[in-house]
């Protein structure tokens, strides 16, 4: 029952011909409700979200921390230890680590250089590395890395976004094919039924021989067959448009009497925004696939520093002041302190100099494909380009033709009328206009998919559906 309701309600926005038998549904809102509601379409939007998490995430390396360690000891009423130990930490970008601590600790076995007074000892200090993770660390690499990856998640989107709708798109013309060569076939069948029951007056009549009808059965029979097997089509055409019509996670099955916009080359255009492109205001750099590949080298380069840092030796200072009264500022002197150094170098390097290495190859490895697909990009749109001039020439031929062959076969059915042809010529000339408005058809729908094709090509993702 909910899937007729979510039926009846995409068919609201299309019942201007309420009146009538049919409803039209025209290729803008088609994709409009693609983009909108279709679970792809909608994963994409996902990405974003993604990169924004993982933004969140990184910045989450730079959060202030609080530690605190505590422990007590207690055995037959001896007091063995009871120490505190609480540390607060302000991280920093460039590796500097801002710290406030206070410990304090009391009992029978404490260790003498935990002997502290009374209150406590507090401590204010700052740690850094001199060497390697100076001016660049993990922290400082992985918050780089997610805003490359946040803006290359929207690229992402849009490529993701342009794909639906390009298959979305070429399940459109292959549904409006279909209902053409229906149609040619319908028209068609009008005709040699109007010239079946005429042939059939006339060998009555005795002003034709009664073979004539017989003839003039199978043309009509013919066009029987032709549409019936159109109408299979029509029925595959429309399932498989389906597979895009998403009402609120509810799949949308299109109805018989659903008909496409006959004439839809203008709104093509407009709704795909190719509609005043030519090939000089194509700018490469802005392809959002490139963009994604971009904002990857980036992240790969960031991945080289850091390793490349890492054959740096590790060098790490630490320098605290020590008081028993915090709040006397005075009270930190540069005598009272606590401090240390920590050194470490490997001899060979041998893991280092190799993650370097894997670094500037995948590195390497990705500029390569980087200018693979910039080169493809052009030469693909540049032959789509020069494929659609064909097709404005293709379609002046094919509407011609079309025209011409209507013009014979008007002119036999004239001399027929006089008794200076025959059926058997007038069925040639039929056959030879059903061929040509097929082609016509079929034409016209390899326009529309070409039209599609520099759609996809230039991965736009179309604002206003």
């Amino acid at each position: 029952m909910k899937r007729y309701l979510i039926y009846l309600a995409f068919l609201i926005p299309v019942v201007s011909n309420a009146q009538q038998d049919t409803l039209e549904l025209g290729f803008n809102e088609y994709l409009g409700y693609v983009k909108k509601y279709h679970p792809i379409a909608r994963q994409a939007q996902l990405t974003i979200s993604i990169g924004q998490a993982n933004l969140m995430k990184a910045r989450g390396g730079f959060d202030p921390k609080i530690e605190v360690d505590y422990e007590r000891k207690e055995f037959k009423g001896t007091e063995y230890w009871d120490r505190l130990n609480g540390t607060f930490k302000i991280p920093t970008y460039y590796g500097i680590e801002f710290k406030g601590g206070f410990e304090q600790a009391e009992g029978t076995f404490i260790n003498e250089d935990e002997t502290f007074p009374i209150d406590g000892l507090y401590s204010a200090g700052v740690s850094m590395s001199l060497a390697r993770g100076f001016w660049i660390n993990e922290r400082m690499a992985t918050l780089q890395k997610a805003k490359f990856f946040r803006e290359q998640t929207k690229a992402d989107q849009d490529l993701l976004v342009n794909q639906i709708l390009y298959d979305a798109s070429l399940a459109y013309f292959e549904w409006l094919k279909a209902y053409n060569e229906a149609e040619i076939f319908r028209n068609f069948l009008t005709n040699a039924s109007v010239r079946f029951e005429g042939v059939k007056r006339s060998a009555l009549a005795g002003d034709v021989a009664i073979i004539d009808t017989v003839e003039a059965k199978i043309a009509v029979e013919n066009r029987q067959l032709s549409l019936e097997q159109a109408k299979v089509k029509i029925m595959q055409r429309s399932l498989e448009l389906s597979n895009f019509l998403w009402i609120n996670d509810v799949p949308v099955e299109l109805q018989p009497n659903v008909i496409p916009d006959r004439n839809p080359e203008q709104t093509i255009d407009v709704t795909l925004e190719i509609f005043g492109k030519p090939l000089d205001s194509f700018t490469i750099a802005n392809h959002p696939k490139l963009r994604s590949m971009d904002f990857k080298i980036e992240g790969l380069t960031m991945d080289k520093r850091l390793k490349a840092n890492k054959l740096l030796p590790r060098i790490d200072v630490e320098y605290n002041f020590l008081t028993e009264a915090p709040e006397q500022i005075n009270s930190f002197a540069v005598e009272e302190y606590k401090g240390g150094i920590n050194f470490e170098f490997p001899l060979f390097l041998r893991k280092e100099r190799g993650d370097l290495k894997l670094a500037k190859f995948k590195l390497r490895d990705a500029q390569f494909e980087r200018d693979n697909a910039q080169v493809e990009i052009q030469n693909k749109v540049l032959a789509i380009y020069r494929e659609l001039d064909s097709f404005l020439e293709q379609n002046r031929l094919i509407d011609n033709i079309v025209r011409d062959y209507n013009t014979l076969l008007s002119a036999e059915e004239r001399k027929f009328s006089f008794g200076e042809s025959s059926l058997f010529l007038i069925n040639t000339r039929e056959s030879r206009l059903i061929d040509a408005e097929l082609k016509q058809n079929e034409v016209q729908n390899k326009f529309f998919t070409t039209k599609a094709k520099l759609f996809k090509s230039l991965a736009i993702n179309p604002e206003n559906l």
